[in-house]
């Protein structure tokens, strides 16, 4: 394993961990609660509940490693929809009353990163793809 695959694997962990975290808050908070702050976006109540779901399930699959890059073309829509619904009119970094789009856009680099190139470095899915095609 190079230093990229490395890298690969830090981040896909990390956004991960990340997701889920963020899925599981969704679960703990109320997902009346989310669909209500959907609603007030102009979005409709149930997407939250589809949200958390990809939240919550692709973040611990991105975690193993399988899927990587269809959860991170998942992750990356649900970051550019926060950004344009939610964020960009507070600003890069917010504008006192809410935080900015900076992590949304973090998140979605490292989404569209993820989604790009070779992440099969201690990856679950890989192990598995790769031991079914040897039968």
């Amino acid at each position: 394993m190079n230093r990229n695959d490395a890298g690969a694997v830090v981040l896909r962990v990390i956004l991960g961990l990340t997701f889920f975290i963020h899925g599981l808050s969704k679960f703990q908070g109320g997902l009346g609660n989310t669909a209500g702050f959907f609603e007030s976006l102009g979005m409709p109540g149930f997407s939250a509940y589809v949200v958390a779901v990809i939240e919550l399930v692709g973040g611990i699959m991105l975690i193993l490693g399988i899927g990587t890059r269809i959860v991170s073309v998942l992750f990356a829509g649900i970051m550019l929809v926060a950004i344009f619904t939610a964020k960009l009119a507070a600003g890069f970094l917010g504008n006192g009353q809410m935080a900015g789009y900076e992590l949304e856009l973090a998140l979605l680099a490292m989404a569209i990163f993820l989604a790009l190139a070779n992440s099969a470095a201690f990856s679950l899915g890989n192990k598995i793809f790769r031991s079914a095609a040897r039968k």
